[in-house]
């Protein structure tokens, strides 16, 4: 039975974590912890009480503990709750660097606790139809994918200024490539482990940051595909996407309209359209599946080990990178 939770940060995510937990769990008391330490006035929309520390987490003991504070502080908030035995879900990404992702792995290794990350893109339903398409190897080999993803930083969280977001501070985890993560997990998800070719990163003038706000990405699978992935802050209309050529045709999957379309030789088909479905379902499909595994149920929770790949594949792509300011 879930009788209590605890959220750690109060970002736009954390909220909806909260409102989520009430929705599936109407009696559920949910905690929350401030990854800053400040005490929030009045108390948060969907939050019973405040802690201050993760001692009182630990003294607590609770059915599970959501970690959405910034990456920078993922291991030191959640190593500890692991180690206590309690349950975790961190939110994307793993962590800011690729030693504190190791030292997260390793943590959750020695742990019998269940851990895992939260890379609601998988819980997407077309998301779910593209991997069944996949393996089932609708497009036969497969040459080329393209992955497109952008969004106007500023449009985010209209409610706070974009400067002072985690998106766009370094010291938190901030820039295209942690933040939009999302398409990095998933293309590995999908076409098995990405080996980094080049990549071209830019600060532009537009936004002020001192993160990359762009980024252009060349990669290869195993099967000597070529992957292209372009992230940015900087595109005023929303764009997710990611077409596949292969040698039956083409997939155009959209992941905001929730569609996928085959063209073949002579044709264009409608595969997939879910248009109006509830992009929180997503985030409710992981939180049930997250209670799963806690229950030793079958579940499709996404792995520390996974998401270390993610930051270990970002890693190699700023460090060997061309860096255009």
């Amino acid at each position: 039975m879930i009788e209590n939770a605890v959220v750690i940060g109060f970002g736009s995510i954390s909220k909806r974590h909260c409102s989520n937990l009430k929705l599936l769990y109407p009696d559920i008391k949910v905690y929350g912890m401030s990854s800053s330490g400040r005490l929030p006035i009045p108390l948060p929309d969907n939050t019973d009480e405040i802690l201050t520390s993760i001692e009182d987490i630990i003294a607590l003991n609770p059915n599970f503990v959501i970690v959405a504070s910034p990456a920078s502080h993922h291991k030191e908030h959640a190593t500890r709750i692991i180690n206590s035995g309690i349950p975790v879900l961190l939110e994307k990404p793993l962590a800011a660097n690729l030693a504190d992702a190791k030292s997260l792995v390793n943590c959750a290794k020695q742990s019998r606790t269940a851990v895992a990350v939260g890379y609601c893109l998988r819980y997407l339903s077309s998301s779910i139809k593209m991997k069944q398409l996949i393996d089932e190897h609708v497009l036969g080999k497969i040459y080329n994918i393209n992955i497109n993803i952008g969004q106007f930083l500023p449009d985010w969280r209209p409610d706070k200024d974009y400067k002072d977001s985690v998106s766009a501070n370094k010291s938190l985890g901030g820039g295209v490539l942690r933040e939009l993560s999302h398409d990095i997990d998933y293309a590995q998800w999908l076409f098995g482990p990405l080996n980094f070719e080049f990549s071209i990163l830019r600060t532009s003038q537009e936004l002020e940051l001192n993160v990359e706000d762009l980024a252009d990405i060349s990669l290869t699978t195993n099967s000597n595909a070529v992957c292209y992935i372009h992230m940015d802050f900087l595109q005023k209309y929303a764009s997710r996407n990611c077409t596949i050529i292969g040698e039956k045709g083409r997939l155009d999957w959209d992941l905001i309209k929730n569609t996928i379309q085959f063209y073949g030789t002579a044709n264009a088909e409608v595969l997939f359209d879910e248009s109006d479905w509830d992009k929180n379902n997503m985030y409710l499909d992981m939180l049930i599946d997250f209670i799963k595994k806690i229950k030793l149920l079958d579940n499709r929770s996404i792995q520390v080990e996974e998401a270390y790949n993610v930051i270990s594949l970002i890693e190699d792509i700023e460090q060997n990178g061309k860096w255009i300011k």
